[in-house]
């Protein structure tokens, strides 16, 4: 462990042609967006803290059933303002969206994120028949594939409903963090660790899970999608891992605004 950076190798800005200017443009496109939607609540509440809201996007007519985004940032950035135009590609296909925020690292710990995710899914399922489709870039990727695991409580209703399991470059062995500066917010513990990694656990029954990364991702995220994929493959009804080309960090949630990108047909099962 000693010998490995941990910290470079969860470095993605730094490896990106003006890879910080993405949050900005993020932001931009996501304002832009809410100005023009006609069918958008904003800040529907599923917890007592301020952060514990989502957006629910919805198409023109009744949707198909419901597609939850959850967003990146290492558990400890951003919020949903930065990402409500991802929810374009699945609103056209006729899918509404909801896009929670969640509260950050050190408030929160990672483990209390989780069940932060559960609730919400539970309680946006209230609002939107159908089935449910979960998506998640990065941390965000870690969460959706964290409600699979049969380690984590979730109603029953809500959760027999989950058809597809998207993580887009997420993070699904948990336990190199503890070697990086972003635990002196993380605060994670081996046994957490261990305990919030879906590699390490056990898949519900029936899980369909897509892992999704970019060709120049840092190679620690490659090798994350990768192991979640080799570890749940002969343990649920269907795994695929994609690696799309020319692809990195922060552009490969890009064509989740795009209805018939390949992304937005593979989180719907039509690829």
């Amino acid at each position: 462990m000693s010998e490995i950076d941990w910290d470079e190798a969860y470095s993605n800005a730094k490896y990106i042609p003006r890879g910080m200017t993405y949050p900005q443009k993020w932001k931009n496109a996501s304002s832009s967006f809410v100005d023009q939607w006609e069918h958008i609540e904003l800040n529907i509440s599923y917890g007592s803290h301020p952060r514990q809201v989502f957006d629910l996007i919805c198409p023109e007519f009744r949707p198909i059933g419901l597609a939850i985004f959850i967003h990146g940032g290492y558990w400890i950035d951003f919020d949903k303002s930065y990402w409500t135009h991802m929810s374009k590609g699945m609103c056209d296909h006729g899918w509404a969206v909801a896009i929670p925020s969640y509260v950050l690292a050190p408030e929160a710990r990672i483990s209390e994120i989780t069940s932060m995710m559960a609730s919400m899914i539970e309680q946006s399922a209230d609002l939107i028949a159908g089935p449910i489709l979960l998506v998640g870039h990065s941390a965000g990727g870690h969460l959706v594939t964290r409600m699979a695991c049969k380690n984590v409580n979730m109603e029953s209703n809500a959760r027999s409903r989950i058809r597809r399991f998207v993580s887009i470059s997420g993070i699904h062995d948990l336990r190199n963090l503890l070697h990086t500066q972003m635990n002196d917010k993380l605060q994670l513990t081996l046994e957490e660790a261990v305990s919030e990694s879906p590699s390490l656990q056990e898949p519900v029954e029936g899980v369909s899970l897509l892992t999704w990364v970019g060709s120049k991702e840092r190679p620690e995220f490659l090798r994350q999608s990768g192991i979640l994929h080799e570890k749940w493959k002969n343990k649920i009804s269907r795994a695929g891992n994609v690696v799309e080309n020319g692809r990195h960090h922060f552009d490969v949630i890009e064509s989740m605004t795009a209805k018939e990108s390949v992304l937005v047909r593979s989180v719907l099962g039509a690829t």
